[in-house]
């Protein structure tokens, strides 16, 4: 089984609790908020480069979040969705051309759905708010209600 492990310093946004409903033209969406989307931006950037391999197949993730404080709700939510790929979209030279979806950064993993089984635990830190990462490549025929939490080893 394939395993990786890495830190992203800060403190993760909560995505349930700060949404935003924004038009584009006639249309509602709604948003991440600004806290979520810097996070986001920051914990990407934070991935090392080694570890952006594209996990193919279920995962299983343990996340230790530690917050500055105990205001926070814990919710994994925007972690799980920073380790998985970043796409966009091109330009169209003209309006006959679609927009082109483009890959703009390969993540652990390529989406969030392979996450099959997860272990989020709450921490507290004041000085250094952070995010300890494991993931971990099972078997698709793994039976996840005899997989152990202690099959997940963090070296903290």
């Amino acid at each position: 089984m394939d395993s990786i492990t890495f830190t992203i310093y800060g403190q993760a946004a909560s995505k349930a609790n700060s949404r935003k409903i924004v038009k584009f033209g006639n249309t509602p969406r709604i948003i991440k908020s600004p806290e979520a989307r810097q996070f986001m931006n920051d914990a990407r950037r934070q991935v090392p480069p080694m570890y952006r391999v594209r996990m193919q197949g279920p995962v299983a993730v343990k996340l230790r979040v530690y917050y500055a404080s105990e205001r926070p709700d814990l919710d994994e939510s925007v972690v799980l969705d920073a380790l998985q790929d970043h796409w966009g979209r091109t330009q169209p030279m003209n309006p006959i051309v679609p927009s082109q979806r483009l890959l703009l950064q390969p993540g652990v993993y390529c989406n969030d759905r392979q996450v099959r089984w997860k272990l989020i635990i709450h921490g507290i830190d004041k000085r250094e708010p952070r995010v300890e990462v494991q993931v971990l490549s099972i078997a698709p025929t793994q039976d996840l209600f005899t997989f152990e939490p202690y099959d997940l080893e963090l070296p903290f």
